[in-house]
């Protein structure tokens, strides 16, 4: 089992990502998240009930129980299997990790909107990004679809890659599991409505604070991701004002941290996200971020990817050097 801020544990985040943008997520294989969804679940039809301090009570204890058994099964795994062989431990810690990671998936969905799109196959692309996203879909024009997809890309840029990979670095396998089990709580649970408010209260606020950090240093790494994208490359991005833009729009999103990355993402392509969405026929009403200097299209899901990629890419080298400058300090230091 690989120690944090050491070398091994380095190495195996980075073969992980190397396995994820390869392999991604087989259905064939059980995934660690599905079986974390079923628990919830489970736990949910039987906890959520009585009145709402009581439900506040079960879903406090269903986040702890879930959260904590999360990191101390995988914590328990991996000392076993270590004291049965080094190398079964890190194969496993491996696997693992590459489990917490989405690049190859989110970039693949997003992919799979814009396939259609180009072809003018409305129908086609609103089904895709329904697999996405929770608003309907049924009656979106291209620019809307587009927001959807460009959107869930940078929201899930944080959620899907780069927290993983900021919780991987600080405690390995375990704790990368540990924060993908907060996410799945809040994403089955934490919604402010009659049935989840008390319940997925705790799952909520504790999403909020795992993703603090990680949203604020993914924004950061999406503008130097635009930086580099516009001077070695022909994609138009608007990277002047858009950290002062960011600091302006973040803060009006629902989300304390959902709003850094897509705030980021709409200032450096030159469009306006948020506004207007329908889920299940009831209207809301989310307030803007950027400026439309563009017209959204297809080409700006594109960009979004590219983005994507760029900023896991600065976001993990960055990491690593931070990690070796406080190694070489704490040496020096003992």
């Amino acid at each position: 089992m690989s120690a944090p801020f050491e070398l091994t544990g380095i190495i195996l985040v980075a073969l992980a990502i190397v396995i994820d943008l390869i392999v991604g997520d087989p259905r064939s294989i059980p995934h660690p998240v599905v079986l974390i969804g079923r628990f919830i679940s489970r736990f949910e039809q039987l906890w959520n009930l009585g009145t709402a301090q009581q439900r506040r009570v079960c879903g406090f204890l269903l986040t702890l129980i879930v959260v904590g058994g999360v990191w101390s099964i995988s914590w328990l795994l991996l000392a076993v299997l270590t004291q049965l062989h080094p190398g079964l431990a890190l194969v496993a810690e491996l696997w693992l990790l590459s489990t917490t990671l989405a690049i190859k998936g989110l970039g693949d969905a997003a992919r799979a909107v814009v396939e259609p799109l180009t072809k003018g196959d409305l129908p086609a692309a609103r089904q895709a990004l329904g697999m996405i996203v929770g608003r309907d879909t049924h009656r979106l024009d291209e620019a809307e679809i587009t927001r959807g997809t460009v959107e869930t890309v940078a929201e899930n840029t944080v959620d899907g890659i780069t927290a993983p990979l900021f919780f991987a670095l600080i405690g390995g396998a375990p704790l990368a599991l540990a924060y993908k089990a907060v996410n799945t709580l809040d994403s089955m649970v934490g919604y402010k409505n009659q049935r989840y408010a008390d319940f997925g209260f705790a799952s909520a606020k504790l999403d909020d604070v795992a993703n603090w950090v990680p949203a604020r240093l993914t924004a950061l790494c999406l503008l130097l991701a635009g930086l580099l994208l516009s001077a070695f490359t022909v994609l138009p991005l608007r990277w002047k004002g858009a950290l002062r833009g960011t600091c302006r729009d973040a803060p009006r999103h629902p989300s304390p941290n959902a709003g850094w990355p897509e705030a980021m993402v709409a200032r450096l392509l030159g469009v306006q996200l948020g506004g207007t969405n329908f889920y299940q026929g009831v209207v809301s009403h989310r307030a803007t971020l950027g400026e439309p200097f563009e017209t959204l299209r297809v080409a700006h899901i594109g960009a979004t990817i590219r983005l994507m990629h760029g900023a896991w890419l600065l976001f993990m080298l960055l990491s690593v050097l931070v990690m070796a400058g406080l190694m070489f300090i704490l040496r020096g230091l003992l």
